[in-house]
């Protein structure tokens, strides 16, 4: 299994507030006849996320055709869940509408952040949308007791299915709070209401303590996933699995290396993979955490 690189597809310009910097967390929405709706989280001059999209033809070397110039999901009000920043993670369409899972960003005083996840619906086809509740969907509770984030979410035979990171614990590290997060599985009815029973799919190898995004597709009876995992800097890791919630990991057979151009040659994270014209493609940051855009590589198997 061996993934062609095809380049880096976008790379944020600073032309618009939003878009400062960064282009983290890509979801290709697909509009018909190679032409997709990119939906990205960048930053703004206060380093805050907010989640607009760009629209590209794959089929022209991802040349773009449109960028919104206002978030289509922007910062929730003072002291809400997500006043300090949003980024995008999945969509996924249901009874005609568009459900964006995204995770909301707070400032914290012990430590430095905290993120749950939210839920914009649209009724539009995804051109906006509007926040279903002013809280989290799926915050922190009993086998979560710090963070949520990352969804990646299927809907199967009335089931939904979520894949999501899970924040187990902080530890101080050289006097400074560390994250340790791990992916989880949940289930629901409704894709409102989540059931947790603290089921691990994808857990700490040892000098890791960060991982995220996973991105899962079912086909021919085999669950197979992508996610990035960190340890000195981040990696996209791969694992497959029969029945969706236990995983065996397979990192080696990923076949992404890290670029000898400066875009993508220290860190490679945050995989969104999908299926175009039969075959799997995937889009990814790279370094500086989406800093330096977004990429796109296609699977040769």
């Amino acid at each position: 299994m061996v993934w062609v690189k095809r380049g880096r597809i976008f790379e944020p310009s600073g032309n618009v507030d939003w878009l400062v910097s960064h282009a983290t967390t890509p979801f290709a929405l697909p509009l018909g006849n190679d032409f997709y709706r990119i939906y990205i989280s960048g930053r703004d001059t206060q380093n805050r996320t907010q989640i607009g999209y760009f629209e590209t033809d794959l089929s022209r070397s991802g040349s773009i055709e449109h960028l919104t110039e206002q978030p289509v999901i922007p910062l929730g009000p003072l002291g809400n869940f997500d006043d300090s920043g949003v980024n995008s993670s999945w969509v996924i369409e249901h009874g005609g509408r568009l459900y964006h899972y995204y995770g909301g960003w707070h400032l914290g005083t012990t430590v430095p952040w905290y993120c749950y996840i939210g839920l914009a619906i649209s009724e539009d086809g995804g051109r906006t949308f509007e926040k279903y509740s002013p809280a989290p969907i799926v915050g922190r509770g009993r086998y979560d007791p710090c963070l949520t984030g990352t969804p990646c979410i299927l809907i199967e035979n009335g089931v939904w299915k979520m894949w999501y990171y899970s924040g187990v614990r902080w530890v101080l590290e050289d006097g400074r709070p560390k994250h340790f997060y791990h992916i989880k599985y949940a289930e629901s009815n409704d894709g409102i209401e989540w059931t947790r029973d603290g089921t691990v799919c994808i857990d700490f190898e040892p000098g890791e303590y960060a991982i995220a995004r996973p991105s899962v597709i079912h086909e021919n009876g085999r669950y197979r996933m992508w996610f990035c995992y960190r340890g000195d800097v981040y990696r996209i890791g791969y694992a497959e699995s029969d029945d969706g919630r236990a995983w065996e990991r397979m990192d080696d057979r990923f076949g992404l290396d890290l670029g000898p151009d400066d875009w993508d040659s220290h860190m490679i994270e945050y995989p969104h993979v999908f299926r175009r014209n039969g075959q799997l493609h995937m889009l990814y940051n790279g370094n500086r955490y989406g800093g330096t855009g977004v990429g796109l590589a296609v699977l040769d198997e």
